[in-house]
């Protein structure tokens, strides 16, 4: 009997072990379709950005002759080709913005075509590539890949976040925001996770999703801090003083695609330290509740696992600047524990 039990445990474990078997070479072998799916993406976006680089070189010459606005130009197109690929994004955003300024109507219809032509191509690329990524980075990311070590020594794929214009070329609206790093007792800051709301989930996959700190454009007639305080309200529910918001501290310029719109957007960004609360959606307008999905409380390493995983987080440099926070937030208490006033004013920081 005792042979018998041996002898079915071990038929047991060697099937349990086939199947895994199996299991590993069909993930490992679908793994290899889906990275050379996603270097095959990426070669069809630098061309497509390529080919952008020659147009707006054109551009250049016939929007601004020879001037200094012209020069300009060329120069990004020639910047953006040679970038490397850590920094093509930064360099490829600059020309989306130059690109934006220029007047069609000092374009001739047919090179006014061909702009167009050459950034519904790079808008095709980039959400081909940016599919692929997703894709790869859900396999690459479950567990059982990850412990068996099936994706290899293969780095893992990464996204590619441009703004640029539709094929209908909408105008680029501009901006001013009041953004708040949120920050609770334990020096974590609140994460807002959102999508484009022009983009729709499919059948594939959700839509795109990132990870943003508190904040909004000014309305008119607002100071910077009645308009961070105003956006904490409606985003979380947390009801603050204009007058305890730390800053403006850094400064960040960026070119966003949203909603159907090219936004060139500064952001100005403040400090506010609470304790640790769920945020409510109640005060949130109708947009903000379509591309609203969620919320998390992240501190540095946390903020590092996100973007390691492949999501975004804005701004860019947050996970490095929020030790930086957390000092302005003690510098304050500490300030007024001592009945000394506020903080003293430190010099604008440009950020990304």
């Amino acid at each position: 009997m005792t042979t018998w039990i041996v002898v079915i445990t071990l038929a047991v474990l060697v099937i349990a072990l086939l199947a895994i078997g199996g299991w590993a070479i069909q993930t490992a072998n679908r793994l290899d379709r889906l990275h050379v799916r996603y270097d095959l993406s990426w070669q069809a976006l630098d061309g497509a950005l390529a080919r952008r680089a020659v147009v707006a070189r054109a551009v250049a010459v016939d929007a601004y002759g020879g001037g200094p606005q012209g020069k300009r130009l060329a120069a990004l197109a020639d910047a953006a080709e040679r970038a490397p690929r850590s920094a093509r994004e930064a360099a490829e955003n600059e020309l989306s913005a130059a690109l934006a300024m220029v007047d069609p109507a000092s374009l001739p219809v047919a090179l006014v075509s061909e702009l167009a032509d050459a950034e519904a191509r790079v808008l095709l690329a980039r959400r081909f590539h940016n599919d692929a990524v997703r894709d790869t980075l859900a396999l690459r990311e479950r567990p059982a890949v990850r412990m068996l070590r099936l994706g290899g020594t293969a780095a893992l794929p990464t996204y590619f976040e441009i703004a640029e214009r539709a094929e209908t070329t909408p105008a680029v609206s501009r901006r001013v925001s009041a953004r708040v790093v949120l920050l609770d007792e334990t020096g974590a800051v609140l994460l807002l996770g959102g999508s484009d709301p022009a983009i729709a989930d499919t059948a594939e996959g959700a839509a795109p999703r990132w990870w943003f700190t508190v904040g909004g454009a000014v309305q008119q007639g607002e100071t910077l801090q009645e308009a961070a305080a105003r956006e904490v309200a409606e985003e979380t529910g947390l009801r603050v003083d204009a007058d305890q918001m730390i800053g403006p501290v850094w400064r960040r310029d960026a070119v966003i695609e949203f909603n159907g719109s090219v936004i060139r957007s500064q952001e100005m960004f403040f400090v506010h330290r609470t304790q640790r609360f769920e945020p409510s959606p109640d005060g949130r307008t109708g947009l903000e509740r379509s591309y609203i999905h969620g919320y998390r409380w992240c501190d540095e390493t946390m903020i590092s696992e996100l973007v390691a995983s492949g999501e975004a987080v804005y701004p860019v440099q947050l996970g490095e600047l929020l030790a930086e926070a957390n000092e302005l937030a003690n510098e304050l208490a500490n300030a007024v524990a001592d009945a000394r006033g506020g903080v003293p004013r430190r010099q604008l920081q440009s950020i990304r």
